[in-house]
């Protein structure tokens, strides 16, 4: 079956949602928003919901989003649902081992074993002047890190054994040979152990990861349990899919890890109503913000570009220090679309270059379809334009295609964030 993760970020993934008037911007820190969006995935049957995080307030005056922590939002959605999993990030830059593995630990009890972990180095210099860097560490060194720290969290959810307390009232709480310190000295990391949480109920909460460098795939081959990925289009989605199952295989790995691209959708009744809704977005965005968001993407100051003048030479992808991943999307839109400045931000106003898919609920579901079965994704991340309007007209219009096709679940058969994977319970190493 197909798997599909909803993507929550600020009132939607275009930059302009918050400014449409249906959009719920009054709400941003109202936790019942979150419900309702949770409820609404899980009535439609989704693997998970994603929180992505961030760890610096830059140019918050262009839209909403970050606002309630991830891990406090998610801990309050555990509440609000049954079965539908939970994913947020962590960086393996900026948290410590110990810290995430405890957060984490807590809530895969809390959730019952819904718990997935995307990991990431973090990006921005902005973000590690916030703590106590003066810039970002280097590449390498942040992946090295990276390494080090899944290692240990893995270890520390280990020093529990699955049956540590025997609840007798008449002996002791915890077995004194169930738990155990793990006596970490690294490169980066010092860690005795154990952890103050026993071990999850997934044992692992499940692990995901988002890479595009060639560090990052290497990290994600040997580590990771399921991966996003940027993709503009089937082929670029097919080159990175069948890169990362070659190294998963080399690697010694025979789990499924499934791969998901970002996808961004507009679904009308007609094609022409599809196009209505993303002109009504389009039309709301500012180009002095636009214009911002692309220099993030880019790294340069693109605020004196002429709109409607020709993308300027960028610098090559193997120079590039910044996110690698959205980098390469955004040259092969300029390389295949060969947009004007205006036409390039339209198209990364919302999902940033990740694919987007306009039409009726048939069509996207064909396309949806095609990339599933041409070795381009093994589901999607949804990444809706707004919040909610266009989660209801995904839950509503495509997914009753998608399980008609089979190609979809109708019902849960799992309670847990691996069941909903085809992921296995991983035994206490």
């Amino acid at each position: 079956m197909m798997h599909l993760n909803l993507f929550l970020l600020g009132a939607g993934h275009h930059t302009a949602a918050w400014r449409h008037p249906d959009s719920a911007i009054e709400r941003m820190g109202d936790i019942s928003y979150y419900e309702d969006m949770a409820r609404l995935a899980e009535r439609g049957k989704l693997d998970a919901i994603f929180l992505a995080d961030g760890q610096a307030a830059t140019n918050v005056s262009d839209s909403p989003r970050w606002f309630l922590e991830p891990i406090t939002t998610l801990t309050a959605l555990s509440r609000a649902t049954e079965r539908i999993g939970l994913i947020c990030t962590i960086s393996s830059t900026f948290f410590t081992p110990f810290h995430a593995a405890r957060l984490m630990a807590s809530l895969d009890h809390i959730s019952k074993g819904r718990t997935g972990w995307n990991v990431v180095t973090s990006m921005f210099d902005a973000e590690a002047r916030n703590h106590g860097y003066e810039s970002m560490p280097a590449h390498a060194e942040r992946y090295a890190r990276a390494e080090e720290f899944i290692d240990v969290v893995l270890r520390l959810w280990d020093s529990w054994a699955d049956d540590a307390r025997p609840l007798d009232r008449s002996g002791d709480y915890v077995r004194k040979d169930a738990v155990r310190q793990i006596l970490h000295h690294g490169e980066h990391f010092l860690v005795d152990g154990p952890l103050t949480v026993p071990r999850p109920p997934q044992g692992h909460p499940v692990l995901f990861q988002a890479g595009a460098s060639s560090e990052g795939r290497e990290l994600a081959a040997r580590r990771a349990e399921a991966i996003y990925a940027v993709a503009y289009d089937l082929p670029a989605a097919q080159a990175y899919y069948s890169d990362i199952k070659a190294r998963v295989k080399a690697a010694g790995r025979t789990d499924p890890v499934p791969i998901l691209p970002g996808l961004v959708t507009y679904v009308g009744s007609t094609e022409e109503e599809a196009r209505r809704k993303q002109r009504e977005l389009d039309e709301l965005l500012p180009s002095e913000a636009a214009l911002r968001q692309l220099g993030l993407y880019v790294g340069r100051d693109c605020s004196g570009w002429d709109l409607d003048a020709p993308v300027p030479a960028l610098m090559p992808l193997e120079d590039f220090t910044g996110p690698k991943g959205r980098y390469a999307t955004v040259l092969r839109i300029i390389e295949t679309e060969k947009p004007t400045v205006r036409q390039l931000l339209g198209r990364l106003a919302a999902g940033g270059g990740h694919c987007t898919m306009i039409g009726t609920p048939e069509s996207i579901a064909d396309r949806m379809e095609h990339w599933y079965r041409n070795g381009g994704a093994d589901g999607f991340n949804l990444m809706p334009p707004a919040l909610h309007s266009s989660v209801g007209d995904f839950i509503d219009h495509v997914v009753p295609v998608l399980q008609q096709r089979g190609l979809f679940r109708r019902e849960y058969e799992h309670d847990t964030l691996r069941g909903h994977l085809g992921l296995a319970r991983p035994p206490r190493s």
